[in-house]
């Protein structure tokens, strides 16, 4: 019955940009604008993708637009080895420039002395798009957020766990980039208790080539009154290589910061768009 529901719930986000895609060019871009004034949507950029870093990008994918975002990581901690298959976020844009529907769906698998493997729970959200950038002032998008118990037992935590995420960036130069995210969600430790946790990142990008891209970021996963889980720290760096405009290769490696964090990351991806 899951993989029903989540069938249908992909089947009609891949058809429904049809239904809008002739309607791009006659709305505004975002939902508010920094002087007032809406700004038109103008011409499709080449494809701008939520992965490979932490902080996701700040921009909606537009009215008609879907975009499949996938990968593979690989993380090692002490006595613990995860790894991340597919990891397929489904971006689509529907009714405005300014609004997409995001769903997320992640088989993992994880070795410590035994190993196991499963999916995880289902994420849902909505990303807005407030403002484009105006000098100084950022372009800046809240994704409301939540994940629902529809994982296998292994990996499931048998509750919805809300959340929200605010973005913002600065092109500071045509090769320059500079962004951050505010991140809160509902989150459950180890010994099933519930708990609030924030997230800060920072990332800084720069242009290499028309085609290549790469940035380097920090963030940091901070539990707030957990009683089995401890702050993170993280710094990792990536490229970027768009094959066309709406295809692009991805890969990354990170570590960890502190004690409590992962010992490294290493992953790599593919995202395409279609409209």
């Amino acid at each position: 019955m899951r993989t029903a529901i989540i069938g249908l719930i992909v089947l009609w986000c891949m058809q429904s940009p049809l239904l809008f895609a002739q309607c791009r060019e006659c709305m505004p871009a975002t939902l508010f604008s920094w002087d007032g004034s809406p700004e038109a949507y103008g011409e499709m950029a080449p494809i701008a993708t939520d992965r490979p870093d932490f902080t996701e990008a700040s921009s909606t994918v537009g009215l008609g637009v879907a975009q499949l975002e996938m990968g593979y990581t690989f993380a090692k901690s002490i006595g613990t080895q995860d790894h991340s298959w597919g990891e397929p976020l489904l971006r689509v844009g529907v009714l405005a420039n300014w609004l997409e529907l995001r769903l997320g769906f992640a088989p993992v698998s994880q070795r410590t002395i035994d190993s196991v493997s499963g999916t995880e729970d289902l994420y849902l959200g909505a990303k807005l798009g407030l403002t484009r950038q105006d000098g100084f002032l950022p372009e800046i998008a809240l994704v409301p957020q939540m994940t629902v118990p529809t994982g296998s037992s292994e990996f499931t935590t048998d509750r919805v766990l809300p959340g929200a995420n605010l973005l913002y960036g600065w092109d500071i130069t045509d090769i320059w980039s500079f962004a951050g995210s505010t991140q809160y969600n509902r989150s459950v430790d180890d010994v099933d208790s519930s708990y609030d946790e924030w997230a800060q990142s920072l990332t800084v990008g720069r242009g290499l080539t028309d085609q290549v891209g790469s940035y380097l970021e920090w963030f940091a996963i901070v539990p707030e009154e957990a009683s089995s889980v401890s702050t993170e720290h993280y710094i990792n760096g990536g490229l970027t290589y768009g094959w066309t405009d709406d295809v692009q290769f991805d890969a990354r490696i990170g570590k960890g910061l502190n004690e409590e964090a992962d010992d490294y990351f290493v992953g790599a991806g593919l995202s395409l768009r279609y409209y």
